[in-house]
C-alpha cells in the first residue's frame, strides 16, 4: 500500500483504528482474535484495518510510523493519529480507547 492509499483510508472523519501485525508473531495471531471479536460487539465503532510489516508493499508505511514491535495498534480520524500501543490489549481496553475518542 502506498502511503498516499495509506492517507485516504485514514482521512475520514470515522474512526479507522489500524494494526500492524506479522504472521510468525502469536502474539499478532492472538491480537487478530480480540480484533474480531471487537467487530463483532462492535461493528459500527471503527473502521479496521491490518498491515502485515512483513509484506513489501507495506514496508513505507513500517518506516513512516516506526513500527518496531508487532503487533501496534493505531487510532486515527481525519488523518491525525489519536492514540498508539503495542503488545495485545483486550477488548475492553480497546473499546475504552474507542469511547474516549468518539465524536459526541
Amino acid at each position: 500500500m502506498t502511503i498516499e492509499d495509506f492517507n485516504t483510508i485514514i482521512a475520514h472523519n470515522r474512526l479507522t483504528l489500524v494494526e500492524f501485525f506479522a504472521t510468525w508473531c502469536g502474539p499478532c495471531r492472538a491480537m487478530h482474535l480480540i480484533l474480531d471479536r471487537l467487530e463483532e460487539r462492535n461493528p459500527s465503532a471503527v473502521t479496521l484495518f491490518r498491515f502485515d510489516v512483513d509484506n513489501a508493499e507495506n514496508v513505507d508505511l513500517t518506516e513512516r510510523y516506526n513500527i518496531v514491535s508487532v503487533p501496534t495498534m493505531m487510532l486515527f480520524r481525519g488523518g491525525k493519529r489519536l492514540w498508539r500501543e503495542s503488545g495485545v490489549l483486550t477488548v475492553e481496553t480497546l473499546e475504552r480507547v474507542i469511547e474516549r475518542f468518539k465524536v459526541r
